[in-house]
Order: C-alpha cells, then sequence, then structure tokens
C-alpha cells in the first residue's frame, strides 16, 4: 500500500489524514453506507479502533423503528467489518492496493445493548490469524465503555478488478484527444471536447458541457446543463491556451459555469477539493478557489477572485473582481463584496459589511475555545475597538502572536491591496455577536 494512503490514528504522526476523503481512498464503501467516521487508535497487521457517531438522520433510522429509532444489529456488524478491512488494508503487510476484503463468515455473534441515535460507537477489530487469503478477527463494538456487540469474522482477499471503458452514453459527444479514466461515466447529450481530460470515478451529466484545456481530477459529480471550462468572459482574451484545473470530489450542479484563465490572470482557473457549487454558480477567469467551500445558489465571482479554504459564499452574493474571502469566512446572501473579506468572518449587505466572526463555522471544524477567543479578541481589536488600523495590527500581534489563526489573520489583512471590508460599528463588543450565521 501506499503511503499516502496508509491510515493513522488521530494524534500521532500522520494522523491528519484520518478523515472521510483518508477513508475513501481506503475502503470502496460510499455513503450510506460508509460506517466509519476516524481512527483513534491502529497497531500495525494487529488492532484498530474506529468511531461512528450515531446520528438521527441515518437513513437506516426511518424504518428501524419509526418512533423508536434502533441501530440494526447487521449495520453494526458491517461496521466491525469495515475496521477489520481499514486494518488489513493499511498495514504494511495487509492485502495488495486495489484489493478487497470481502466477509466470509460471521460466527459467534452477541447483541448486549441497543444502538440509539446520539450514541458513539467504538469499534475494536484484533487480528487473529492470517492465512492467505483470508483473514480471521473480533470484534468489539461498546458505547460509551459497555459492549454493545461482538463477533468473530472471516474475511477473504479478491484481487484487484481490471478496469474497463469509460461508460459514455451513445448519444454523447467526446472529441478524439479527449482523456476518460477507465469508470468515468458520461451522461446523454454530454459534449467533451478534445483537450479535456478527467479522472477515475467521476461523473457527467446529460447535457453537461466540458471544453478548454480542461483537466478535472477524481470522484467529481458534474450534473446535467453545466458549462465547464468555456472561454473566460473577457473581452481582452484573444484564444490563448489557458486552462481550468479542478480537484477531486467537487459537486458541480446544474447550470453552472466555470471559465479557463486568460493572459492577464496567470492562465489557469483552479477548484481545488470537496468544492459544492450549486445552481447557477459562476467562478470567473482566473479565479482560485481552495477546499471545502460552498458556492451557494447564483453566486457570482468575477475575475481574478481568490476564495480561500472552507469559505461560504451565499445566494446571490456577488464578488468584484480581484477580491480575496478568507478562510472560513461566511458572505450572506445578496451580500454585494468589493473588499477582501478577512479569515474566520461573517459578512453581509450591499455594500457588504463585517458583522462578527463565523462561530458556527469554526465550530464545526473543531476550533477549540481557546482559539476562538484568540481570534474573538484579534476581531475586536483590529474592526471594534477604533483605533487606528495599524495601531490595531501592532496591538494584536503583541498580544495575540502565539496563535496561528491569528497569525493568518493578520497576514491577510496586511497583504490586502483592495482594502479590507469595514465592520458594522456596534461598540468593542461586535466580536461577541454574530455567531457565525450562516443565513
Amino acid at each position: 500500500m501506499r503511503e499516502s494512503d496508509r491510515v493513522f490514528p488521530t494524534g500521532a504522526p500522520g494522523g491528519d489524514r484520518v478523515d472521510a476523503d483518508a477513508l475513501a481512498r481506503v475502503l470502496p464503501h460510499r455513503y450510506p453506507l460508509l460506517l466509519l467516521d476516524r481512527v483513534i487508535a491502529f497497531e500495525d497487521g494487529a488492532r484498530i479502533v474506529a468511531l461512528k457517531n450515531v446520528t438521527v438522520n441515518e437513513p437506516f433510522f426511518a424504518g428501524h423503528f419509526p418512533g423508536r429509532p434502533v441501530m440494526p444489529g447487521v449495520l453494526i456488524c458491517e461496521a466491525l467489518a469495515q475496521a477489520g478491512a481499514l486494518l488489513a488494508s493499511s498495514s504494511r503487510d495487509g492485502i495488495a492496493a486495489g484489493s478487497l476484503l470481502l466477509l466470509t463468515a460471521l460466527e459467534r455473534a452477541r447483541f448486549r445493548r441497543p444502538v440509539f441515535p446520539g450514541d458513539q460507537l467504538e469499534l475494536e477489530v484484533r487480528s487473529l490469524t492470517r492465512h492467505a487469503p483470508l483473514w480471521r478477527m473480533r470484534g468489539t463494538a461498546r458505547v460509551g465503555g459497555m459492549v454493545a456487540a461482538e463477533a468473530d469474522f472471516t474475511a477473504s482477499e479478491t484481487p484487484p478488478v481490471a478496469e474497463t471503458a469509460a461508460a459514455v452514453h451513445p448519444t454523447a459527444v467526446v472529441a478524439d484527444g479527449a482523456e476518460l479514466a477507465a469508470d468515468v461515466r458520461v451522461g446523454a447529450y454530454a459534449v467533451i471536447g478534445p483537450h479535456v481530460r478527467v479522472g477515475g470515478g467521476t461523473s457527467v451529466g446529460p447535457h453537461a458541457v466540458i471544453d478548454g484545456r480542461t483537466t478535472i481530477g477524481e470522484r467529481n459529480r458534474i450534473f446535467q446543463f453545466a458549462s465547464v471550462g468555456a472561454e473566460p468572459q473577457d473581452l481582452k482574451y484573444r484564444g490563448e491556451e489557458s486552462r481550468l484545473e479542478i480537484g477531486d470530489r467537487n459537486i458541480i450542479r446544474e447550470f453552472s459555469t466555470l471559465s479557463t484563465g486568460t493572459a492577464g490572470g496567470g492562465m489557469v482557473t483552479v477548484l481545488g477539493d470537496d468544492n459544492l457549487l450549486m445552481n447557477y454558480a459562476h467562478v470567473g477567469h482566473d479565479s482560485r478557489i481552495g477546499s471545502h467551500c460552498i458556492l451557494a445558489n447564483s453566486a457570482a465571482l468575477a475575475g481574478h477572485v481568490t476564495v480561500e479554504d472552507y469559505a461560504i459564499v451565499g445566494g446571490l452574493a456577488a464578488i468584484h473582481q480581484f477580491v480575496r474571502i478568507g478562510e472560513s469566512a461566511i458572505l450572506g446572501g445578496g451580500a454585494m463584496v468589493v473588499h477582501d473579506v478577512p479569515p474566520f468572518c461573517s459578512a453581509t449587505g450591499d455594500r457588504a459589511r463585517l458583522r462578527g466572526i463565523n462561530l458556527v463555522g469554526l465550530r464545526r471544524r473543531g476550533f477549540t475555545a481557546e482559539q476562538l477567543r484568540a481570534i474573538k479578541r484579534a476581531y475586536r481589536l483590529l474592526f471594534a475597538s477604533g483605533l487606528p488600523f495599524a495601531e490595531a495590527q501592532a496591538r494584536v500581534a503583541a498580544e495575540l502572536g502565539d496563535s496561528p489563526e491569528v497569525g493568518r489573520l493578520l497576514a491577510f489583512v496586511t497583504a490586502s491591496k483592495r482594502g479590507v471590508t469595514p465592520a458594522v460599528r456596534r461598540g468593542a463588543a461586535a466580536g461577541d455577536d454574530a455567531d457565525g450565521d450562516a443565513s
């Protein structure tokens, strides 16, 4: 197995890779049957402990049972089997890359207590014996330290499946020269140009058009009528061979548009990983969008816009060219943004004004109370203290310079060329309200 695909426990060297993306690279399961959230312990070839947060919106609760939801025992066993597969796949002497571990026997299964919405399953699996291609394992599921279920199981290694050709609908038009990975799916009447490259697991919906020198990564979902890689809407464009680069696992919904770059802006438009572009979202030429961002319905980015990781652009919001949107910032619906919006901030209105800190978004990212206090203190000094901006920056650097988040905030505002979006004046405590309203 490649070192980049191995799984490590949270807190261990490399442990920051244990997230849904890392699990998806190792396990073939996908929602709603991917039943692991993260790994908290890993002993190479011997033992793994994973967690599953059981939420009330799990799809199986709708019918099991209405009015008294209980997690099916067979799915607890499935979660243990997935943890076992993760152990086998991630161990140095485990199964080969591309192979699958298929469950062949389940023995001595015992269910000690029900599992309800809100419970956190701790899934411990130990390897008992291995005689290729068979693995024997013992799994124990606990809730709050109490055993909920336990079982022994056997699984068999299966070799990698041979690649097959991309599935292209007969009415789709794929130009000579286009490169499609083996498991790409192309819907009816879609059009793909000659300089397009599409990575594995990506689906292209009916009537979607992908053109230009466009490179698309793996496991993206491009919905019907999207326009990806068309010429930029720039009168200065003269047909230069500019590019559009799209990462992995993005969702590009109906009628979204993404343009290639121009000679005046670096020749490339970039969309990172794990972004959601809702209906009619527009990404202008030479814009750069990070990862884990959301562009809501009809959000419009002019050319040369930068949107950093985890930012959210509300519906019908418009961003002026060359504006930067900082990490984990959120723009309210209909915001008209003409200046840079700093990291971690919330901005709304026409013209947009800062309203406070995006607390909801930061909490969802797992920011600690200490990190939030530092960010809120920096916000108050920079935008709500009434101090001259240079003096406020100096005080933030002196008082909060040990905070990496505050350091990124300061670096952002210092580098601003268009100016920073001003704050609504609400007194010295402005950083304390604005619970990061995502509405």
